[in-house]
Formats: C-alpha cells, sequence, structure tokens
C-alpha cells in the first residue's frame, strides 16, 4: 500500500511539473477572411447550429510541434497550435446564431485530474465567450482517452435542437482505446443532424494517428478530416470555416425597379438597352437615340438637329474602340417594303453625319442598318406612340 502510494505520488509530481514548465508561445498575427459579406448577400447560408469541440488535451500535445503555417517563438507545442487553430476558427467565423461548447480530454492536473473536462458548457456563441473557453485549455497531461470526451460530448449535446458540428482536434496518437464505437454511438444518436470534423495536429511519428482521425469523419457521413497545415493559411482557413458552417445559398433578387445599371435614368425593369453609354440621350425605353424628326418621305438631316447629332460623336470619342450599329425604324404606316427603304435611307444619313465629324475609326466604326416597322418600341395605335417608333437607335455591338 506504502509503495503504490509512493509511486501516485510521484506520478502527480511529474504531471504537475511537466504542466508547469509547458512555455506559452506568442503567433504571428493572424489576418482573418470577412465571410459576413457572402452571409449578407445570401451567396451562403448557415447549416449549423452547433459547434462542439473536443480538445485532445493528453501529454502527447506537449510535445514540440514541427509542421508547418504556425510560427511563433518559442516553437509551439501541438497544445499550442491547437489553441491557435480554434483562435482563427474563432477570428474567421461569420456572425452567426450558434450553440458552442469546449470539451478535453486527457489526465492529471490540466484537466482537475478528470479524463475529461468541460472547459465551455454549451453557451450562445459569440466571439469573446468562445475566446474565453479557448482560454481555459492551459495545459496538456496524462493519457489519451478520447472515448471519456466523446462519451462527454454525446451527455453535452442531450439539450441541442437543430445541426450538430463536432470538431476534434488531436494527434491521434497513443489513443488509451479505439473511440470508433463511441462516435458511432453518438452518430446512432443524433443521426442526419450530425457531422464531425477532425483536424490531425500531429508530427510525422504520429501519421497512424492521422488515419484514426480520417475513419472518425467518415462515420459521420458528412463531415470531413484535415490537417493542421492545411488550414493555416487566411485562404485556407476561410475555405475550412465555409465547408463547416455554412452552404450554398440562393441570394436575393434585387428589385429591378430600383436598379438602373447604366445610369441612363431608366429603371433596370423599364430599360430595353441595358448597356447605353454614359451621357448618351435615351428615350423612355433607355436607348440612345438622337431625336431627329425627318420630313415626310425625306431622310436630309435640318440643321437644328445637328446639336442632337453632335452629343452622340461626344459620347463615341469619350468611349474609344467601340462599333456602333445606327438603326432606322419607322412606324407601321405605309408598306412594310416602303418603311424599309425609308428606314435604310435614314440610317445611313445619320451614319454619315457622324463619321464626317467623328474621329473614331471613321466608315470602320458605325454601321448603319434598317429596321424598317419591324422592331417598334411603342404602340402603332396613336399618334404618339408612332412618332416614338419613327427614330434613329445608336447600339454599341458586342
Amino acid at each position: 500500500m506504502k509503495k503504490t502510494f509512493i509511486i501516485a505520488i510521484a506520478i502527480a509530481s511529474a504531471l504537475i511539473s511537466g504542466c508547469a514548465s509547458q512555455p506559452l508561445s506568442t503567433f504571428n498575427v493572424f489576418h482573418p477572411a470577412e465571410l459576413n459579406g457572402l452571409v449578407a448577400s445570401g451567396q451562403y447560408v448557415q447549416k449549423t447550429d452547433n459547434f462542439f469541440v473536443l480538445n485532445d488535451s493528453s501529454s502527447s500535445m506537449a510535445e514540440t510541434y514541427h509542421g508547418s503555417g504556425y510560427p511563433a517563438q518559442p516553437s509551439p507545442s501541438k497544445h499550442s497550435v491547437e489553441k491557435e487553430i480554434l483562435n482563427r476558427i474563432n477570428l474567421t467565423l461569420p456572425d452567426l446564431k450558434l450553440t458552442s461548447s469546449i470539451r478535453s480530454f486527457g489526465f492529471g492536473p490540466c484537466l482537475d485530474w478528470g479524463f475529461t473536462r468541460l472547459n465551455q458548457a454549451p453557451t450562445p456563441y459569440s466571439k469573446s465567450s468562445f475566446g474565453s473557453g479557448i482560454d481555459t485549455l492551459v495545459c496538456a497531461s496524462g493519457g489519451s482517452p478520447m472515448i471519456n470526451g466523446i462519451e462527454g460530448t454525446a451527455n453535452d449535446l442531450s439539450s441541442t435542437t437543430g445541426n450538430i458540428t463536432v470538431l476534434i482536434l488531436s494527434d491521434g496518437y497513443g489513443l488509451d482505446s479505439d473511440p470508433t464505437a463511441a462516435v458511432q454511438s453518438l452518430k446512432q444518436q443524433y443521426g442526419d443532424r450530425l457531422c464531425v470534423y477532425t483536424v490531425w495536429v500531429g508530427n510525422e511519428k504520429d501519421n497512424q494517428g492521422q488515419i484514426v482521425l480520417n475513419n472518425l469523419s467518415n462515420i459521420g457521413g458528412c463531415g470531413f478530416s484535415t490537417t493542421a497545415d492545411r488550414i493555416s493559411s487566411t485562404a485556407d482557413m476561410a475555405k475550412f470555416v465555409q465547408r463547416v458552417f455554412l452552404k450554398s445559398g440562393t441570394p436575393p433578387v434585387a428589385d429591378c425597379s430600383m436598379l438602373d445599371d447604366d445610369a441612363d435614368g431608366v429603371n433596370n425593369c423599364d430599360d430595353r438597352c441595358p448597356d447605353t453609354l454614359k451621357g448618351a440621350h435615351v428615350n423612355a425605353f433607355g436607348c440612345w437615340i438622337v431625336d431627329i424628326k425627318f420630313d415626310n418621305d425625306k431622310s436630309d438631316i435640318k440643321p437644328y438637329y445637328y446639336a442632337e447629332l453632335d452629343n452622340a460623336i461626344s459620347v463615341i470619342k469619350h468611349n474609344p474602340g467601340i462599333n456602333i450599329e445606327v438603326q432606322g425604324h419607322t412606324s407601321n404606316t405605309g408598306t412594310a417594303a416602303y418603311n424599309q427603304a425609308l428606314s435604310e435611307r435614314r440610317a445611313l444619313a445619320v451614319k454619315n453625319y457622324l463619321n464626317r465629324k467623328c474621329c473614331v475609326r471613321a466608315g470602320k466604326a458605325l454601321t448603319a442598318r434598317g429596321y424598317g416597322l419591324t422592331q417598334p418600341v411603342d404602340t402603332n395605335e396613336t399618334e404618339t406612340g408612332r412618332t416614338n417608333n419613327r427614330r434613329v437607335q445608336l447600339e454599341v455591338l458586342k
């Protein structure tokens, strides 16, 4: 009995001194990606309601981490990297309504002499409260009773509603027993509500542990396994958070009556020419027109319309390299053949005027085409409507 007591004291002393000797590492500043815009726009929506962390705080996690992506002074332990990963998740998470919790497994003073410790009870998520929970992961000691942590997590989840994310961080090394059955039981209990994700925080000698973690995430059916170095960068951490917490959404359709993409004064709902160049004169339908009235059966341009044409020239000069079709249109008065020829003569008259004064690839940037009575923009049942249809319209060719 005395010998057993002495051995127990020796083990306890070693655990205490081991915890006390674990140095704190200062990591380089992490700059998180901004994901709130993706959620606010509706491009992504929340897919989980509960975020429960199971953190490996066993003695193997006190070893120095030899992987990449987590520069720190002094060199960090695997346990410190686990905490840094949780910090980076916390910084990257958009504003979501979640219940969060943190539990650890191991043994000794780092876990209040238990095999598992509830570091943060299930609570409404906020960056500050979750950060406080991370801070309680003070050190790593003892064996690796992951199964106790999983069973504890099952109890933590008992009052949850909605979808559940369980995230396990570990090196998977030297587990006291196979946790497969415990995760299977967890999945059976919570069914499709539960997804299991794992992050391997290990060194080369711990490779077998990576296989164990892969198997655990596969049990969940909807989660996945990754490694610490694969989620270390800002971009990779953002992708990880998106995959775990978000899913593609259907962005709301903007009210076209409140939009005017080409800034021509005609809203998108009514705009039949949505790519009008800036400064162009448009009609009520948003199409670039030269507001010229021709005498009956005439195609010559009267001098007092030159200012209107000069405005079109100014627009063309401010948009070099464009190709423009000068389109002639008519009302339905007269025969189709007559109106076709009339529309062609008027389009050609406008083209010739523009080409004489325009410096943009003269003779090549502009083409003339008559459309006759085939493309009315207004009714032909009224004189006002027929007037609107008798037009010369300019369209930028793609």
